[in-house]
């Protein structure tokens, strides 16, 4: 017999692994088949990564915006602010670099 939560859970799994599937491949489809171009493309593949995180962090993490992990959510956004100092620091610094050359 199975367990009516396992159930739940592999079809949570499952919605997950189609949504991750579908974020993935669209780019890819607009890539090969030339379907946008330029900046239009560029934006769409961000908005399609944000989502693909988004998703992620739902279905595979299972970080929501519940009590009990809003402190994971809280690591995560911080380590993510981290990483973009570092990142933008660093193009800032070398752009600077560049134009003293």
């Amino acid at each position: 017999m199975t367990d009516p939560d396992h159930s739940k859970e592999a079809r949570f799994y499952l919605a997950g692994f189609g949504l991750a599937l579908t974020l993935t491949l669209v780019p890819f489809a607009l890539v090969h088949w030339a379907l946008m171009e330029g900046r239009a493309l560029a934006i769409t593949i961000a908005v399609l990564a944000v989502a693909q995180i988004v998703v992620h962090l739902r279905f595979f993490l299972h970080i929501d915006l519940s009590r009990q992990k809003r402190e994971d959510l809280q690591l995560i956004l911080f380590t993510v602010l981290l990483l973009a100092i570092m990142a933008i620091g660093t193009l800032w610094i070398m752009g600077n670099l560049a134009t003293r050359m």
